[in-house]
């Protein structure tokens, strides 16, 4: 009986081996026929090995763009691997706080789910709401479902077609069976320099902006104020790794408010 036991326990015990699952999926396969050849030059050119992959997705909605980097589990800095294009936008700067605002969020996030079977080819899907949103979005409303995807259409996600999605998922894959069990994703209204937080604090002041907002609020006004100093809060977060390449350590606090440290 103790042995019967013991090879259960030991059975239970074995890690799966993540990409052999992800391969029996035929999307799967095809990004890794198709790419692999590739990824594989360009993480072999930067001094990476897929046996010890860690990576950080860093998105910026003003720019349309989503830069992956990357390191060695034993490497202390991150080096960018690729930027990409993302194919279309809805909504607009500012975070997602509602269903059906047709937001992007913005704020810390990680990947949570990967969808082999997604209906727009392949998907990775980030831990929105996150503890911060559903502090200050609206309760029981806050709506889920924020994926980066294959195709070129979007309600709130990161569309970024077919092809591309082979490689970036073909990634994470690779990333999470090197053992790496949450990969962030950090996502900005845009790079958040001190002049683009200037032209954000003007930004915030226009008619585009204000009617946009004010009509998700029923008319209500807007504390444009409160956009600035979330946005700020982003800027700590964003300062820390372009000075050091290093992921800050993020909290939420009781408020909803970021906490973040080096």
């Amino acid at each position: 009986m103790k042995s019967i036991v013991f090879s259960i326990i030991l059975m239970l015990s074995v890690p799966t081996n993540f990409k052999t699952q992800q391969l029996k999926y035929e999307r799967v396969k095809t990004a890794y026929d198709e790419k692999s050849e590739a990824v594989f030059a360009l993480l072999s050119k930067k001094t990476l090995s897929p046996q010890k992959l860690q990576l950080y997705f860093r998105a910026f909605k003003k720019e349309q763009i989503l830069e992956i980097w990357a390191k060695n589990s034993d490497d202390k800095t991150f080096q960018l691997l690729k930027s990409y294009p993302v194919a279309a936008s809805s909504g607009n700067l500012g975070p997602k706080r509602k269903q059906g605002d047709m937001q992007t969020p913005e704020g810390f996030y990680y990947i949570e789910k990967f969808n082999p079977i997604s209906n727009f080819y392949l998907s990775l899907g980030i831990n929105y709401p996150n503890a911060s949103d559903k502090i200050l979005g609206e309760k029981g409303n806050l709506g889920n479902d924020i994926y980066i995807h294959g195709a070129a259409m979007t309600v709130g996600c990161l569309p970024m077609t077919d092809d591309k999605i082979k490689e970036i998922y073909l990634l994470a894959v690779e990333a999470k069976n090197a053992g790496q069990y949450e990969i962030p994703v950090h996502i900005f209204p845009a790079k958040l320099t001190d002049n683009n937080l200037l032209e954000l604090q003007k930004f915030v002041k226009s008619s585009n902006f204000i009617d946009y907002w004010s009509a998700l609020k029923n008319g209500q006004n807007i504390d444009s104020e409160k956009f600035i100093t979330f946005w700020r809060k982003l800027k700590e977060g964003y300062d820390i790794f372009e000075e050091t390449h290093q992921l800050p350590k993020i909290s939420v606090k009781s408020s909803g408010e970021y906490s973040i440290k080096k």
